[in-house]
């Protein structure tokens, strides 16, 4: 890894959202994070990856289908 580790802060303004918002789902383990700690700290391409697979998601109409499973 040759990018350094981002804050909360700076992932909020990356992404356009409050401070609290990036916490609250880093919390959750819902955004991707690092704990080195009591510090969590997030990798600019993991979120940006993340960030991806969310808007593919909302676009979705239908849930993919499990393996095997019917049609």
């Amino acid at each position: 890894m040759t990018e350094r580790l981002l804050t909360a802060a700076e992932i909020a303004e990356l992404l356009s959202v409050p401070e609290s918002w990036v916490r609250q789902e880093t919390r959750a383990d819902r955004l991707p994070h690092l704990t080195l700690g009591r510090y969590r700290r997030y990798d600019r391409e993991a979120v940006l990856a993340w960030l991806e697979t969310q808007r593919a998601d909302q676009w979705r109409k239908h849930p993919p289908k499990a393996p095997g499973e019917r049609e």
